[in-house]
């Protein structure tokens, strides 16, 4: 009996540790299942995420076709759905096999079903799809598809707007203008939702999901349609517009981007930083017949105005500006340096822009680390534009959003003809000496005088204030997550 009783014991013992084995087993592959399929669900959001940069080289700008997402600086509408697409060769129509059912619970009963109607829902290929990773001898991440979508107040259930008696609208886009959510558009950057589904062999799944925003780079205020840096010394800053051409202009005056109507208030057609003992710094624009042509908020032409009191503190010393400025550049679509077997200052030409395919729906930020000379361009560019030497402008060209020429602070041409012109503002601002040194801090130094100065026979419109093509060319430096979450299912 005892030896019975003690062989019992022993398999009761040896049956607990092989039931206790196979539990350790099982956990850790659900473990690993679920670790997989997270990080799996996590990949699809990074590439969502990662190709709403214009500068990655797979951006969906690049990549996708005009229709699957709205241009750069324009509303994604509610209703607006984009998926991105990684099903495996056996999935078929990925869409219809591992359905998106979180976007109704989202936006109410059958809105998905009336955008897929309504023809309001684009897709793409993953990156893992197309040349050159979907030649590698390895898969990649078992994520099926990632949507990218506005959201709404009612969407994320939630008030944005901090007003007694407000309702939410489940037809306006949430914003977020740095600092906090709003529902106000002017100063600040879309909010995205992208969501990503994962699905592993073993039928294990999860979807993941970010708010997302582009986080805008600080740049110089941009209070004037022409903006100059002055100097308490002799002659200060100078402006020479071209006095035979009667039809130039710099208006402050706001305007949309198709230049069809008026936007809000005036600003500064001239703004000036002046030098620091407050003398007065423009010498060079003439009281002829053609002042009338640059006007704006002032109340008397030509509206050249000390926008000294209005401009940070902070950034009104050649190493805060130029510091400034500098920030720009790791964040840019395109930096140019051009190459000389001379001393430098280099010069980039219109050839080294052509390339890189700015239109109204690809605005990049572009920097010329030296001098750019766009003379017999004839093209147009759009975006933000960031010149450390000599910016030698040619009135074939438009271009639309931001031009800062910060460094030596000259503007000039070469050419004369046409009639184009630029849109949005243009900031001059003399940071360094000849040479390329900073120049010496206040109270003993401080900004050198800019110069604009344009031959009296060249053609061209001038300059239009347009703070809609301010706002697209707003640079970003990456599209920050403002809310991370698992969904369950």
């Amino acid at each position: 009996m005892i030896s019975i009783f003690v062989l019992l014991l022993i398999s009761v013992v040896a049956i607990a540790l092989v039931v206790s084995s196979g539990t350790e087993t099982a956990i850790a592959s659900n473990y690993r299942s679920a670790t997989g399929v997270y990080y799996a669900s996590l990949a699809g959001l990074e590439e969502g995420r990662g190709r709403l940069q214009l500068k990655n080289p797979k951006s969906f700008v690049k990549t996708a076709g005009a229709n699957f997402l709205p241009p750069p600086g324009t509303q994604f509408d509610i209703g607006y759905v984009s998926y991105v697409l990684n099903p495996a060769p056996t999935d078929g129509n990925v869409l219809a096999t591992y359905p998106d059912t979180e976007y109704n619970n989202e936006f109410g009963n059958g809105k998905l079903e009336a955008a897929t109607a309504a023809g309001t829902v684009a897709t793409t290929a993953s990156v893992w799809n197309i040349a050159p990773l979907n030649a590698l001898p390895v898969p990649g991440p078992l994520y099926k598809w990632v949507r990218i979508n506005a959201v709404s107040e009612v969407s994320q259930q939630l008030q944005v707007a901090p007003i007694d008696g407000h309702v939410p609208d489940p037809t306006k886009p949430i914003y977020y203008d740095g600092t906090s959510l709003t529902i106000a558009p002017t100063g600040a950057q879309q909010v995205l939702e992208i969501t990503s589904l994962a699905v592993l062999p073993n039928g294990s799944q999860k979807i993941l999901q970010y708010l997302a925003a582009p986080v805008p780079i600080t740049l110089p205020p941009l209070l004037a349609a022409l903006t100059l840096s002055g100097s308490a010394a002799s002659p200060g800053a100078v402006f020479g517009p071209p006095d035979k051409n009667n039809v130039f202009y710099v208006s402050g005056n706001n305007q949309e981007c198709n230049g069809s109507s008026v936007l809000g208030s005036a600003v500064p057609a001239i703004g000036v930083l002046n030098g620091p003992d407050g003398n007065p710094v423009i010498n060079a624009i003439k009281l002829t017949s053609t002042s009338a042509k640059y006007t704006g908020s002032g109340a008397t032409t030509p509206d050249v105005e000390d926008i000294s009191g209005l401009f940070p503190v902070n950034l009104q010393s050649p190493s805060q500006l130029d510091a400034l400025a500098q920030s720009i550049v790791p964040y840019a679509d395109v930096v140019i340096t051009p190459k000389s077997t001379t001393n430098p200052p280099y010069t980039a030409t219109g050839a080294d822009l052509t390339p890189l395919g700015m239109n109204s729906g690809n605005l990049l930020t572009v920097v010329v680390n030296g001098n750019l000379d766009v003379s017999n361009w004839s093209n147009d560019g759009y975006g933000l534009l960031l010149v450390t030497g000599t910016f030698t402008y040619d009135p074939d060209t438009n271009w639309y959003g931001i031009i800062l020429v910060i460094g030596q602070g000259v503007v000039n041409n070469l050419q004369n003809g046409q009639f184009k012109q630029l849109n949005g503002a243009v900031l001059v601002a003399k940071t360094r000496d000849s040479s390329g040194k900073l120049l010496p801090e206040p109270p003993a130094g401080g900004l050198g005088a800019a110069s604009v100065k344009f031959d009296d026979k060249m053609q061209g419109n001038g300059i239009r204030y347009s703070s809609c093509w301010i706002q697209k060319a707003q640079p970003t430096s990456s599209y920050r997550i403002l809310s991370f979450h698992e969904i369950s299912q």
